[in-house]
């Protein structure tokens, strides 16, 4: 026996489906204007300043070689305002002008290298990337957190280098093609899975906005769990080998560790989705580990 939906009741539904979009392309419509309105802003703004203004840094300085410089400090550096100018630009200005010692890292400047990740305003981000017009004075340049720090805003990387090749980041396969010039193919919709997570520049951003990689010295951290997810998702690795990376993923200190902040995310130059990453593979984990008899 069949029943029909009154008509009234499919008119109702249909106003309502009607009305719930409206609403969507209505809210994007006002987020639109909302952004087009704070570039607007933020444009005149720029323009206001004039030749004559500077930008206000403060930036940690620390030499343990220097007796008189083995304390932390801050000093302060007026950098003559210019157009487009980053925080890398203004480092690079202050150092070839006033400080000679003072010391960082930095290498292409296109965001691509990702030596020059600091700790400003708070957060961590790229010297390269990062626009003094977008932050607010006095601007404050420091050293990544949770690492050890060589000389001014020159840290250690060793350890973090370490944890990115305890999960053998290279690609692994138990067979190949049979012709000598024939491609190890790999689907489209495989290569969109796995495409963000190819983005990581070794910046260390994300391990030292880590709260657990703060208190927990073996855990592999994000960027190391983001580059085995690159290859344990890619199609054309072995099977074997994607099970020894899951071994090394489901160790004490692997991805259960992980308590799903998103720290990681946020400051994450390349928007890799590293969070959601994490996740998958504990779900792969799981699966991995089940059994039926």
């Amino acid at each position: 026996m069949s029943t029909q939906v009154p008509e009234s009741v499919e008119e109702e539904s249909a106003t309502e489906t009607a009305s719930a979009g409206k609403q969507k392309r209505d809210a994007k419509k006002r987020e639109r204007a909302e952004r087009v309105q704070e570039q607007r802003e933020a444009e005149a703004a720029e323009k206001a300043r004039s030749a004559d203004d500077t930008y206000h840094l403060k930036v940690f300085r620390y030499d343990p070689e220097v007796p008189e410089k083995q304390e932390p400090r801050f000093d302060d550096f007026h950098v003559p305002y210019k157009q487009g100018m980053t925080v890398l630009d203004a480092l690079m200005w202050a150092r070839d002008h006033y400080d000679s010692s003072l010391t960082f890292r930095h290498s292409c400047r296109q965001a691509i290298c990702g030596s020059d990740a600091l700790f400003v305003n708070g957060s961590q981000r790229l010297g390269c990337k990062t626009q003094l017009s977008d932050l607010s004075e006095p601007i404050r340049v420091e050293p990544l957190p949770h690492s050890d720090v060589v000389k001014d805003l020159v840290v250690d990387m060793e350890h973090f280098y370490d944890q990115m090749e305890s999960v053998e980041p290279y690609f692994q396969t138990n067979s190949l093609p049979d012709g000598e010039l024939d491609e190890q193919r790999q689907t489209r919709e495989n290569r969109e899975k796995v495409k963000m997570s190819t983005r990581c520049i070794w910046c260390s951003a994300c391990m030292s906005s880590c709260n657990i990689a703060a208190g927990d010295n073996e855990y592999l951290g994000p960027a190391a769990i983001n580059k085995a997810y690159r290859f344990a998702m890619d199609e054309r690795e072995g099977e074997d080998m994607k099970q020894r990376r899951l071994e090394i993923l489901e160790q004490e200190h692997g991805v259960w560790r992980c308590q799903t902040q998103f720290s990681c995310t946020e400051v994450c130059p390349k928007d890799i989705p590293l969070t959601e990453h994490i996740q998958e593979l504990k779900r792969e984990a799981i699966k991995n580990n089940l059994k039926f008899w």
